[in-house]
């Protein structure tokens, strides 16, 4: 579970960039940062690489499914990141690379939950679990068009975003090896039930009464 220190680390830098981005105050330590306002740019690479905050009040990369789903993206935000906790937990003794893929997804699965549970409370223009994810990478890498609407450049996104991806990629690039190392772990169960079945017909033979044999008087 070691992991898991990754997730909290990619917890912490995707707050912080957004609090950055975002602007925050805390009135009890008099501390006041403004941040970029809404839509603003700063070009860092020309064209290529930009600073630009949005919100968007659906899930990863600005997909929106609509304000009537809010409530149920939070909820499986929540779930799922509960899910893939417990999973880490189940798959300790696994490869590392599956447990750092999990760890970077967990970490991305959090940050994005923060937005959409608190940010509406803390800055105070919606309720539990109605807040909007704070996003601010832009590239220009290709133009596309993904569920009926057209990108002409990448989709402006957050650390949390590239976590889940990069967490995504690992299971892709290390697909075979977790899937031989499943089935290592199935076939070694079943080996070890068979064994045990073996163990207990053999028990049962000995402890057969003699049959057939002359009991002396």
């Amino acid at each position: 579970m070691r992991v898991l220190f990754i997730s909290f680390f990619l917890v912490c830098s995707d707050q912080v960039s957004k609090f950055f981005v975002k602007g925050f105050s805390i009135p009890f330590f008099k501390l006041h940062y403004e941040g970029m306002f809404h839509g603003q740019r700063i070009r860092i690479l020309g064209n290529f690489f930009q600073l630009t905050f949005i919100e968007n009040p659906g899930m990863a990369f600005g997909y929106d499914p609509g304000s009537n789903f809010k409530l149920y993206v939070s909820l499986f935000s929540l779930l799922a990141s509960i899910a893939l906790i417990i999973y880490l937990y189940v798959a300790r003794n696994q490869s590392l690379s599956l447990r750092v893929s999990l760890a970077f997804i967990i970490g991305g699965a959090v940050g994005n939950l923060i937005d959409r549970m608190f940010y509406g409370v803390f800055y105070g223009y919606s309720s539990l679990f109605y807040g909007r994810v704070v996003d601010f990478l832009d590239f220009d890498f290709f133009h596309f068009t993904i569920f009926g609407r057209t990108f002409e450049r990448f989709p402006v996104f957050n650390l949390a975003d590239a976590s889940v991806t990069i967490g995504v990629l690992i299971l892709i690039l290390f697909y075979k090896h977790h899937q031989e190392e499943t089935e290592t772990a199935i076939t070694g169960a079943a080996n070890d039930i068979n064994a045990g079945s073996i163990n207990l017909n053999q028990d049962t033979i000995n402890d057969e009464p003699d049959k057939g044999k002359d009991i002396p008087l």
